[in-house]
């Protein structure tokens, strides 16, 4: 019994020991941060992490046309854009800047999701489009996923733009001034500096202020 107990304390010693040893070799840090970035669908990080796009006029100021044209590649499958093509797996795109989004005379088969949608292709509508057909027209017929790269998307639209359609592009927009958020208070160190005041307000002459001041 002696000799049984002793090799149970002998085992239970050396399970201990091994239990330590193991937890100093594979010791592991807790990470600085708990869990990890996830992408979504659209390539915006999760919550909160989306970039803001530049508006559709201002990505337009910059497109090129060239790029544009080879990015019109990943569309060629489905899609003609010379005039007069045929239909493919999807319409054929020659004018399609400004034509009524399920226009009739391309004798397509469009999706009930894109004719109840109504509207044209404007440069919005496209880059919605391109950015996610599945969320512009829940339904569609089109399975290709969009263009993550805002600019990119820009490319593309001015090149079908300029395929039987060339449609001004709309004016830039301006960025907001510097100081603007500071709204009314911003202009009360000018007026206490003597600058003039705001249209419909009364204007005081410094000097005269000071000579009434001085009576009283």
């Amino acid at each position: 019994m002696n000799t049984i107990a002793g090799w149970v304390l002998f085992g239970c010693a050396a399970a201990l020991g091994l239990s330590i040893a193991s937890g100093m070799i594979y010791h592991s840090e807790a990470p600085e941060k708990a869990g990890y970035p996830v992408e979504s669908a659209d390539g915006a990080e999760g919550a909160g992490g989306a970039a803001k796009v530049e508006p559709i006029a201002n990505r337009l100021a910059a497109a090129d046309v060239t790029k544009g044209q080879a990015s019109f590649a990943k569309c060629a499958a489905c899609h003609s854009i010379n005039q007069g093509g045929a239909n493919g797996v999807g319409p054929n795109l020659y004018g399609v800047v400004g034509e009524e989004l399920a226009a009739a005379k391309h004798g397509f088969p469009f999706s009930d999701a894109l004719k109840s949608k109504g509207g044209k292709w404007t440069f919005d509508a496209l880059d919605a489009w391109l950015t996610s057909p599945r969320k512009f027209a829940d339904g569609t017929k089109m399975t290709f996923a969009g263009l993550s790269d805002p600019q990119e998307r820009a490319n593309v639209i001015a090149y079908l733009n300029a395929q039987g359609s060339n449609l001004p592009f709309p004016p830039p927009e301006a960025a907001p001034a510097a100081g603007a958020e500071g709204g009314d208070n911003a202009t009360a160190p000018d007026l206490a500096n003597g600058a003039t005041p705001a249209s419909g307000a009364p204007s005081v002459d410094p000097a005269a202020a000071v000579e009434a001041a001085k009576k009283e």
